[in-house]
């Protein structure tokens, strides 16, 4: 008898610890539940916040610079905050290509070759080994306090001219096929980029061409709107393909600020046939580099204009005069499609401006377009800061020769020590200025 009971008292006691376990096992889990859903709940209201911030970042007038160098170069975000330089450009194109193409006029060894989307002839999916690289480049501006605006040379059935023997790759203009293509490529990028703190711009294609694949070159003597009417509805619509574009990286993205260039390579006057879209997350940009016969000068070419001074225009090869008040009369394009489509100035960007360091007046230049800018508070980013491949336009330099100890740098695949260059630096001057201002 004392045996049956001993036998249903220890029963009875591993019941109640079986008992209190699951009510343990219960507690902790449910503790582990709570635990995740509060990390959830973090991680979504972090995303929101970064994603308001998106949205707010362009509510005030934003100055910045373009990267277009040969590879990622995260010290250089760390550099650009020390100018005040509150945005990025950055173009990761030239990170596909070998050095010797890119600095010592070596063939291309992989012509077919393109950053992230692969091939510009046939679009497959995202590079995963190109996206690894574009990530901890993102990861390590933001890191060091910089913003990033996201651009590209290449589309799918739109390679950049460098990249293509120098001749525009025109097919995105003639064939849907290849809307559809980029469409899917900026789908795919925005779907994992979204929620990415540093970046606050995609800028789905670098200057657009479609008229120089449909006969229309000088803007100086044709006429726009006869043009787009002959063209409109047709793959060479440029407001097709941003239609296309927009429409599929809001299906997956509806945050992120879209940034449209206007055509011809981004020219100001090309906005004239931009339509709007009914997206309040959408801002439109334009290039200055007008009179490009001035401000493209080189050595090679050598230095025949300056600024202020006459220059000798488009096809005609007409003589006209650029000053302060000139450069204002060439960007009148903008101020009036922007009251057209009653478009608010925080919504207008000049993304790229410059002009060769060497080119006389060259300070002057920059000063006037700045205060040009500045006055109708669009944003603005100066081409380019400290640039690998090319020195033209890094104004740091001042406007006289580099020392020998610049290119031997450049040579041994160094950054130049920016210590070593004693150079006239009125030109940088202006842009700190305007930086600061």
């Amino acid at each position: 008898m004392r045996e049956i009971n001993q036998r249903k008292w220890l029963k009875n006691k591993f019941k109640m610890i079986a008992s209190l376990g699951c009510a343990l096992t219960v507690a902790l889990t449910a503790g582990c539940s709570s635990l995740e859903q509060e990390k959830k709940q973090e991680k979504k209201q972090e995303i929101q916040e970064v994603n308001e911030i998106k949205k707010d970042f362009w509510d005030g007038q934003r100055k910045g610079t373009n990267f277009m160098n040969s590879t990622s170069l995260p010290k250089n975000y760390e550099e650009a905050k020390k100018f005040n330089i509150e945005f990025i450009r950055l173009a990761p194109d030239k990170w596909a290509k070998d050095r010797g193409f890119l600095f010592d006029d070596e063939p291309d060894p992989s012509p077919n070759k393109d950053f992230l989307i692969g091939n510009a002839d046939q679009y497959e999916g995202i590079v995963e080994e190109d996206f690894i690289k574009l990530k901890e480049d993102l990861d390590a501006a933001y890191a060091r306090g910089s913003k990033v605006v996201l651009t590209f040379l290449s589309l799918p059935g739109n390679r950049w001219r460098q990249f293509n023997n120098y001749k525009n790759d025109d097919r995105i203009w003639l064939d849907f096929k290849y809307h559809e293509q980029a469409a899917l490529f900026w789908k795919d990028l925005a779907f994992r980029l979204k929620d990415h703190p540093a970046v606050v711009g995609y800028n789905v294609i670098n200057e657009p061409h479609p008229e120089t694949a449909t006969g229309f070159n000088d803007f100086w003597t044709e006429d726009y709107n006869k043009w787009y009417n002959s063209l409109e509805n047709t793959p060479a619509d440029l407001n097709l393909l941003y239609e296309t574009i927009v429409d599929s990286i809001r299906t997956v993205d509806t945050d992120t600020p879209i940034i449209l260039d206007s055509g011809l390579f981004a020219t100001p006057w090309a906005i004239k046939y931009l339509k709007p879209i009914d997206d309040d997350n959408v801002l439109y940009a334009f290039h200055m580099y007008e009179p490009y016969e001035m401000t493209s000068q080189n050595r090679k070419k050598g230095f025949t204009y300056t600024y202020p001074g006459k220059v000798k225009v488009g096809e005609d090869q007409a003589e006209k005069m650029f000053d302060k008040a000139a450069l204002k009369d060439f960007l009148k394009p903008v101020v009036q499609w922007t009251e057209q489509h009653n478009i608010s100035n925080n919504r207008i960007i000049a993304e790229e401006f410059g002009i060769n360091r060497m080119v006389g007046g060259a300070d002057q230049y920059v000063k006037d377009l700045i205060a040009i800018f500045d006055e109708y508070g669009w944003h603005w980013a100066f081409y380019a800061f400290r640039e690998d491949t090319w020195e033209g336009m890094d104004f740091e330099l001042g406007s006289q020769l580099v020392k020998g100890a610049y290119w031997k740098a450049k040579e041994d695949g160094e950054l130049p020590d920016r210590k070593d260059i004693e150079v006239d630096n009125s030109i940088w001057d202006a842009l700190k200025k305007g930086l600061n201002k």
